[in-house]
């Protein structure tokens, strides 16, 4: 693997693993697609630092958990914003 590529994948890692940041969410910082950052600390990163990967594993599986309740919230948000325009 090229060496920017394996430079790429641990900095999305620790970012992930310091932050608790989505996928998402770094995909936007770093500019790449989040299929990219995905596929970056799912499987690259396995094959390159074990111990990175299992915490953000962790993190990522942390953000799986919560997904409905973030969807919640937007969808309670944009509902309020439409009440408060009929007004």
């Amino acid at each position: 693997m090229r060496e920017d590529i394996i430079e790429r994948i641990v900095k999305e890692a620790e970012y992930i693993a310091d932050t608790g940041a989505t996928v998402r969410q770094t995909a936007k910082v770093f500019h790449f697609s989040k299929s990219t950052v995905h596929k970056d600390v799912t499987e690259r990163l396995y094959h390159l630092d074990k111990q990175l990967h299992k915490a953000v594993k962790k993190s990522l599986d942390k953000n799986l958990a919560e997904r409905h309740l973030r969807g919640g919230e937007a969808t309670k948000k944009k509902y309020k914003t439409i009440k408060k325009e009929r007004s």
